[in-house]
């Protein structure tokens, strides 16, 4: 008997939209062998394939920064049943050693990140599109607090990043696909609402309601 074609779901939201709170109370309610989760931030290239702005800091904000390829035939190889295997990304912290990710098929498989609407091989995959909406005011003070706090950036830093690399990519490679998500959460006070619909829509393809 053929195996049914996986769910593909697609979840994506600019820089402190709450994407990680999101993913991980979202994979509390599912076991590894009901939804596999791949996440774009596994996948960026080392520091030395980076392009450099014209002041010469590294922008990891460009659809470059990953590797595609890679990102898309963990994806395909996931849908045909196998197992992938990849390093965790540490964001360049030398005190944060990486653990191996190791992700098994499953009947839903969600795709994370940046650019997965983007990547047109990715986004023409996808059953369901999610996209997680904060306005960028908030979203820049969120990630000041998150970056001082988890990767002791300076605030300047962090806003040097927002305005010439962080907002620029959002604008181009992430805000045109808002339109053609099948879900927008509201996540300005908190993502209740939005989760409890994706939810539920993950529970009918499995067969839970």
């Amino acid at each position: 008997m053929k195996q049914a074609q996986p769910y593909l779901v697609g979840i994506a939201g600019g820089s402190g939209s709450g994407k990680t709170s999101f993913l991980r109370e979202l994979m509390n309610h599912y076991t590894p062998e009901e939804v596999a989760l791949v996440s774009q931030d596994n996948y960026y290239h080392p520091k030395e394939k980076q392009i450099a702005d014209d002041q010469g800091i590294l922008n990891f904000d460009l659809p470059t920064s990953i590797d595609r390829q890679h990102f898309h035939d963990d994806m395909m190889k996931l849908i045909s049943g196998e197992t992938i295997e990849k390093l965790e990304y540490n964001f360049n912290n030398p005190e944060w050693k990486p653990e191996t990710v190791l992700v098994n098929p499953a009947p839903v498989i969600i795709m994370e990140g940046l650019f997965v609407f983007h990547y047109h091989e990715i986004r023409h995959q996808l059953n369901y599109m999610v996209y997680l909406d904060v306005h960028h005011d908030e979203r820049l003070k969120r990630r000041i607090d998150r970056d001082g706090k988890e990767r002791g950036f300076p605030e300047d830093q962090v806003r040097y990043q927002w305005f010439n690399h962080v907002r620029p990519a959002e604008e181009k490679y992430l805000d045109p696909y808002m339109s053609l998500c099948d879900l927008i959460v509201d996540n300005n006070e908190h993502y209740r609402e939005g989760l409890v619909s994706l939810v539920n829509t993950i529970n009918k393809h499995l067969n839970r309601v």
